[in-house]
């Protein structure tokens, strides 16, 4: 049988054009997965993902909580959340707190505020940063708005109760924190916050 000549060279170069075509396609349907195959490798390898800061060393007066999820412990971020009609909302909104003239003259540095709402009542805890001689002030200040104020581990913590509102402010170093809680009092709130944010005296 003859051979039509050319006949071989036309369909290689058909099979080649297709072939580039199909591998053109396929980089282009795989290209937006590339970030996150990248994103993926370095997590597997234990480098920081791109644009996310390494997490600060531990000690340092820096490295207190920046979230809401880090005032937690296990036990009671699971308690909080699965309280009836719980709902958590995280900003930088000034400490609730009825010692209004001594959030006005330390002008607290907020880092992150939580605002819990939920069938039992209402949680709103602050945490900012302050001047280091905070919590002599607020121990000179805070008794007039009838709040008892103490010693905790070396930092001062002052509390008052009316009705179903505890408040508590607590001041430590550069760092304040301070709760309101309305209605809703779960076992030892206060003391696991304080331990987040002063971890040392935990």
């Amino acid at each position: 049988m003859a051979r039509v000549a050319g006949r071989n060279a036309v369909f290689a170069w058909f099979v080649g054009v297709v072939s580039a075509a199909v591998v053109v396609t396929l980089l282009v349907l795989a290209f937006p997965l590339f970030p996150a195959a990248t994103q993926w490798i370095a997590q597997a390898g234990g480098a920081q993902p791109t644009g996310e800061p390494a997490p600060a060393a531990s000690g340092a007066a820096s490295d207190g909580p920046r979230t809401c999820r880090d005032l937690y412990n296990e036990a009671s971020w699971a308690g909080l959340r699965w309280t009836d009609g719980a709902e958590l909302a995280e900003s930088t909104d000034p400490p609730v707190s009825t010692a209004e003239e001594l959030v006005e003259a330390l002008e607290p540095a907020v880092v992150v505020t939580c605002r819990w709402t939920s069938d039992e009542g209402e949680i709103s805890t602050t945490v900012a940063t302050v001047p280091t001689d905070a919590g002599a002030v607020a121990a000179a200040a805070l008794p007039a708005k009838k709040y008892t104020c103490g010693d905790a581990d070396g930092r001062v913590r002052c509390t008052r109760t009316d009705g179903d509102l505890i408040e508590t402010i607590e001041a430590g170093g550069d760092r304040w924190v301070s709760t309101s809680q309305r209605a809703w009092h779960p076992a030892g709130y206060a003391d696991g916050v304080a331990e987040a944010v002063w971890p040392a005296a935990g």
